[in-house]
């Protein structure tokens, strides 16, 4: 449980600081015989500020919640 909410904890620092992440892909759009042509595409995901807050505070129940010692 403590190493699901350090994930969660730093998905949700990630996607407050980011605010989402993008990418560059390079695609293959035609081909002639020997001749490829190609296209990079960037593709972005933003990230919501709430779901990057429920993140972290799920993250930080399932932290506690982990670390407490069972009676």
């Amino acid at each position: 449980m403590r190493v699901l909410g350090v994930v969660l904890v730093v998905a949700g620092l990630i996607a407050l600081l980011a605010g989402g992440f993008s990418f560059t892909r390079r695609r293959e759009v035609a081909r002639v015989g020997p001749i490829t042509a190609s296209v990079k595409e960037t593709q972005s995901y933003p990230a919501a500020r709430w779901a990057g807050g429920a993140l972290l505070l799920v993250g930080i129940g399932l932290v506690v919640a982990g670390g407490r010692k069972r009676a």
